[in-house]
């Protein structure tokens, strides 16, 4: 199960920066969201893959740690709302400027 997880965390990882490094606002937002989604699973993982395993108390053997399952459902609240603000800012650029390039355009007639 852990090969399965770290492959999963792997190709979202591999996918999310594939899609930053592209000049296109959305392409951008749905790979942060990638890398988003790859660092969220990545922290769950971190507290033991254990299935059927109580949270904190009962046999010491099959413990599994619930401080990463909280950092996860923090981060899914935090993640979510800074992707609403990253994309209405695009929306806004798009609309505004007609066009969702990332980089600036070189300058035509400069002096």
């Amino acid at each position: 199960m852990e090969l399965l997880v770290a492959s999963g965390i792997g190709v979202l990882t591999a996918a999310g920066l594939y899609l930053v490094l592209r000049l296109r606002t959305f392409p951008v937002i749905l790979g942060t969201s990638l890398l988003t989604y790859a660092v969220n699973v990545f922290l769950f993982a971190s507290g033991r893959l254990v299935v059927g395993a109580p949270p904190i108390l009962g046999d010491a053997a099959r413990y599994t740690d619930p401080l990463p399952q909280a950092l996860v459902l923090t981060a899914i609240v935090i993640s979510f709302g800074m992707t609403a603000v990253v994309v209405m800012i695009a929306l806004g650029a798009f609309l505004h400027a007609d066009d969702d390039r990332v980089d600036d355009p070189a300058p035509e007639d400069a002096p």
